[in-house]
């Protein structure tokens, strides 16, 4: 049985921003406000009308400014006034999970066709300051979202680099193994940017338009991804792991970014109408979610994919395309070894290694790309895995073949 047979992702009805570094050309935004100032611009790109709409899903990991209603914020701006849904996060695997959420719902029959919104904003992190009234004199605890707790896991209180280190050093990988999987990932994000970006443009408008703060003209355009590094075997040479003794450089981990993602699912009928191509089929097969011993992240992935599979009905012999949210090329190179999927076939024209994170979008940009990889080579089943903090993880299977086929 398939467990979402009354759910589709109608073809093309999906889009991302370019991403962008770190401070970088999307710091001054609003991620919410963002978010549906694009997808407010893609649905009507696409013709999809919101007034087709009885779902929505928020996916975001760093509080704004007022998003403390969620999803309810951006789908009144995008004119989907009396549409409700929840916000949700689950850290670095918010993608899978918002995707996960709308595919329920409207296989419960509780809805027909949702928008899901993957926004984030890495740069300029909310400080927060939690009050304590029975604290020595009354003092709270504040934190720094982003960046402390990049380095303090809640339960054991190490960085995510020492999760990496710990599973390099069981499965004896070394820097020059991961800086060999960074030169693999950055050759297949430049198959990307062929022919003016052909495959990115299949999904993301481009150039985009950055607009300015109150969201009243432009200030400035992204042409591309912002801060993929330029990658050679003579400059990762030059590199020292991070953490002394250890074996992850700067090179072989991923950036923090900002950027948003959006995706409409709906009911095999409807999603007939809104495709782009009607004759391309977009199916959701299953889902899996684990965690790994605890400091063990990029392990997570694996028993995550196993659940995945098992809940699709494939094995990873059927697999033909694997993305990853690969924060480390640890993750990549674990993955491989013990799934048996080749490590240089995985990630084709790119991955989170080298365009960056922005948490919640994350996941979400790399199932889209999946869905494309798979429409260029003739459809078959596809699989998204990643890592995310706390030593778990989520994986999606998804297939795309053509909608005559039983």
């Amino acid at each position: 049985m398939t467990r979402f047979a009354d759910v589709e992702i109608p073809y093309g009805a999906y889009w991302s921003t370019p991403f962008a570094k770190w401070q970088g050309a999307l710091q001054h935004l609003h991620s919410v406000r963002l978010a549906a100032h694009v997808a407010k611009s893609e649905l009507a790109k696409r013709q999809i009308e919101t007034a087709q709409f009885d779902f929505g899903v928020l996916g975001i990991t760093q509080v704004q400014y007022q998003s403390f209603q969620g999803a309810i914020w951006p789908l009144y701006e995008i004119g989907m006034t009396h549409v409700a849904g929840p916000q949700l996060s689950q850290v670095c695997s918010t993608g899978p999970r918002i995707v996960l959420t709308a595919a329920a719902e409207i296989q419960l029959g509780m809805a027909t066709t949702a928008l899901v919104l993957g926004a984030d904003r890495t740069s300029n992190g909310a400080h927060i300051y939690y009050p304590a009234p029975a604290g020595f004199g009354g003092m709270g605890q504040s934190e720094d979202q982003v960046t402390y707790n990049f380095s303090h896991d809640v339960n054991g209180g190490h960085s995510m680099l020492q999760t990496a280190e710990n599973v390099a050093k069981k499965y004896g990988v070394s820097t020059q193994e991961q800086h060999d999987v960074v030169l693999r990932r950055y050759e297949q994000y430049q198959q990307a940017l062929k022919d003016d970006q052909a495959f990115q443009r299949r999904y993301m408008t481009l150039p985009f338009s950055v607009p300015k703060y109150n969201f009243k003209g432009e200030a400035g355009v992204l042409t591309a991804d912002e801060g993929v590094f330029p990658t050679s075997v003579e400059g990762l040479a030059r590199l020292k792991p991070v953490l002394p003794g250890g074996t992850v450089t700067f090179g072989s981990q991923t950036h923090p970014a900002d950027g948003n993602c959006g995706m409409v699912i709906t009911t095999p009928e409807k999603a007939r109408q809104l495709s782009r191509d009607p004759s391309i089929r977009v199916r959701i097969l299953g889902f899996g979610q684990a965690r790994a011993d605890l400091a063990h992240m990029p392990e997570a992935p694996v028993p995550a994919t196993k659940r995945a599979l098992e809940n699709a009905g494939v094995s990873i012999r059927d697999i033909k395309a694997v993305k990853s949210h690969n924060p480390f090329a640890v993750n990549d190179i674990v993955f491989a070894r013990e799934m048996g999927f080749p490590l240089e076939k995985m990630n084709n024209y790119g991955c989170s290694l080298v365009w960056g994170h922005p948490h919640a979008a994350t996941g979400l940009r790399a199932i889209i790309e999946l869905i494309e990889e798979l429409a260029l080579q003739g459809g078959g089943v596809g699989l998204f895995q990643g890592c995310a903090a706390g030593d778990s993880s989520m994986a999606a299977v998804i297939a795309v073949d053509d909608r005559s086929s039983k």
